[in-house]
């Protein structure tokens, strides 16, 4: 058994293909229960796999190769979003660059074989020790949406109400799922569309996993809630566990402390720069990684920052010997990336350490048998100096029987009791180490607690103010659109302002003092324009401004009329028509037999704006007169044409009576 915690009490499902691909039809596989102490082995179906994990609900669902579950990426994000809540995915033999399985295994004592059901049995196995990572496409966050659960409608006589009653359920099933949030003392982000009556929809972004959250998916009458988590930019691994195994350390003290951890197969874990932090936060970054077996730096002799950090540990030295060359440095990181050249010489350093002993630790490797861990032969052995065997020996059940010596003999302590007072002393050590720890932990806990109340008022006041900035929106649309009416109605008033002092200018037409025109002296009277003498133009006229009896009606094209329009326009009884240019016989007949009074325009002074015009009265009196003067001329005339025509006749038919009597006299 491995160094790490084992898991007795999780229920893990480790799982392998046993024939078939799952980008193909029906696969099977080899699947592995195992609780700790019991194993049990079956051979299933996809869907077979798939309703025993959401019967059984294990803590893992462990395998070698993620995408022998899921045929592709969005496969594999189905595949875990349809886990139930405390399940997770784990590829136990690594993140984007998986080793092979056979060597996870062998690295922690785990039985492995090459059939797929010892595959699976190894894979269960290594996630109850708590080794792999985990595979991720969401994040901690779910979305609550609460919204419509049928349209409005078409239309009909109560959709308004039918509506306002959708709306007003929406809103009010809203407020009870922010009060379930608000009582399980949940975080969370709101956003609400309003619409008639209430909101159409409410979504929630809880800081909670659904199984946390008081509220379920639900569709019932007028609402719907749906609770999904929020998806990852792509997929996500995350250690199972913090590893705490046997790591080289290169160290690069100054303003900026930077330190490189590698493990003891030369693999980089991690790097830390930082300008801030103190010893005991760097201490205690390293602890939460690894178990220091050496502590490297670049330049020689080591300096007493280092040895400082080496010390803590109890772990072996290493430098050069010689200072380390920048291009060495360059060329032996070129492969792993870091942010500055501090880090770079951190992890030169421990790449160097490694390089060193990278002989020693193969050799320590193969003598090293499974059951037992490698990390701590090697510390032993690299750190005190000892012997593979004698390392060996103290870590096996095999005690040895103690030699008898004399009462009075003074005997050499042992190897194993020199080792037993470094280790006492160690622990001295360490255990002061542990007491400064916690009291910094203590205080970090206490500042952890302060900035978990002031980030929960924050957000509190964020909401707040969120709220706050959505109704100064709305107040600023609204005051928008106000300003808007408001230009609108100054541009209609200057209009109307202009119209009338060009009104104003024409009651001042042609007189040279002001009071020539007040007490109605000015002699003006209004002209109404009608664009043809047509019947749509009379009807576009009498819908702009009407037109009355005994207006004064100016025709600016009188030509092309005929008796009906004529007699449409002798019907208004307007009081004279101003014409321009020429009229029509029939329509003139017409408005003769009315007694109609035409003019033409050009003998009347017309002034006009917009649709309005005015003319002198004096000027029309004129044209009235005159068409009075014609009208009785014309009237003699047809009088005198009538005598003539009848004297005519009256002379034919003499004539003809003549011819008749003087034919009968000679008969």
């Amino acid at each position: 058994m491995s160094e790490r915690t084992s898991a007795l009490d999780t229920l893990v499902f480790g799982v392998d293909i046993q024939s078939g691909d799952v980008r193909g039809d029906s696969p099977s596989y080899a699947l592995v229960v195992y609780d700790g102490e019991e194993l049990d082995r079956d051979v299933v179906s996809y869907r077979k796999l798939r309703r025993l994990i959401d019967r059984d609900e294990p803590t893992f669902v462990a395998t070698d190769n993620m995408y022998e579950l899921a045929a592709d990426k969005n496969a594999l994000v189905h595949f875990l979003g349809s886990l139930p809540d405390e399940t997770r995915l784990v590829q136990v033999t690594g993140a984007e660059r998986p080793e092979p399985l056979s060597r996870v295994a062998s690295r922690h004592g785990v039985p492995y074989g090459k059939k797929p059901m010892r595959e699976a049995e190894a894979a269960a196995r290594l996630a109850a020790m708590n080794v792999g990572q985990v595979v991720s496409a969401f994040t901690d966050t779910t979305r609550v949406k609460v919204s419509r659960g049928r349209s409005t409608g078409k239309g009909g006589w109560s959709e308004d109400r039918y509506t306002r009653r959708i709306h007003g359920s929406v809103k009010e099933h809203s407020r009870t799922v922010e009060s379930e949030l608000e009582s399980a003392g949940l975080d969370y982000e709101r956003e609400v569309t309003e619409k008639y009556g209430g909101y159409s929809n409410a979504t929630f972004d809880v800081d909670a996993r659904p199984g946390d959250i008081p509220v379920s998916s639900r569709r019932s009458g007028d609402i719907r809630v749906e609770i999904e988590r929020l998806r990852r930019d792509g997929i996500e691994f995350e250690p199972l566990a913090k590893r705490r195994d046997h790591v080289i350390v290169g160290i690069d003290p100054g303003t900026t402390t930077a330190v490189a951890m590698t493990d003891l197969d030369g693999t980089l874990l991690d790097v830390l720069s930082t300008r801030t932090a103190d010893t005991a936060d760097v201490i205690e970054w390293i602890i939460e990684r690894g178990r220091p077996v050496i502590v490297a730096a670049d330049v020689t002799p080591m300096p007493e920052t280092v040895e400082k950090f080496r010390r803590s540990f109890d772990a072996a030295g290493w430098t050069p010997e010689r200072d380390l060359p920048v291009d060495e440095k360059q060329h032996r990181t070129r492969e792993d990336g870091y942010d500055n050249d501090h880090q770079r010489d951190a992890m030169a350093a421990a790449f160097f350490a490694f390089d060193s002993h990278e002989d020693q630790f193969r050799r320590i490797a193969r003598k090293v048998p499974p059951g037992i861990s490698r990390g701590e032969v090697t510390a032993r052995v690299v750190a005190n100096d000892e012997s593979v065997e004698s390392v060996l020996r103290d870590l096996s059940d095999d005690p040895e029987p103690e030699a008898e010596e004399s009462e009075h003999t003074v005997r050499e302590l042992s190897a194993e009791e020199k080792r037993i007072k470094q280790l006492e002393s160690q622990v001295e050590r360490l255990q002061s180490h542990t007491a400064e720890l916690n009291e910094a932990v203590g205080k970090k806990d206490e500042r952890i607690e302060e900035l978990e109340t002031e980030l929960s008022d924050t957000r509190r006041k964020e909401r707040q103010n969120a709220r706050e900035r959505r109704e100064i929106s709305r107040l600023r649309r609204e005051n928008n659109r106000l300003e808007d009416e408001l230009d609108d109605r100054d541009d209609r008033i200057e209009e109307v302002e202009g119209k009338l002092a060009r009104l104003k200018k024409l009651w001042k037409l042609d007189h040279s003092n002001f009071s020539d025109v007040s007490e109605k002296k000015a002699g003006l009277v209004a002209v109404k324009p009608v664009a043809k003498f047509t019947n749509d133009a009379i009807d576009a006229a009498h819908e702009s401004y009407g037109l009355a009896e005994g207006d004064v009606i100016f025709l600016r094209d009188a030509s092309g009329a005929g008796r009906s329009t004529a007699e449409r326009l002798a019907d208004i009884g307007p009081r004279v028509v101003l014409k321009a240019g020429g009229i029509s016989d029939a329509a003139d007949e017409v408005l003769f037999e009315y007694e109609i009074p035409v003019g033409p325009a050009d003998e009347v002074s017309i002034q006009e704006i917009d649709e309005l015009a005015v003319a002198r009265e004096s000027e029309v009196e004129a044209v009235i007169d005159d068409w009075h003067d014609r009208a009785e001329e014309r009237q003699k005339e047809e009088k005198a044409e009538q005598l003539d025509q009848l004297i005519s006749e009256h002379r034919a038919e003499r004539r003809a009576d003549g011819r008749g009597s003087s034919s009968s006299f000679g008969n």
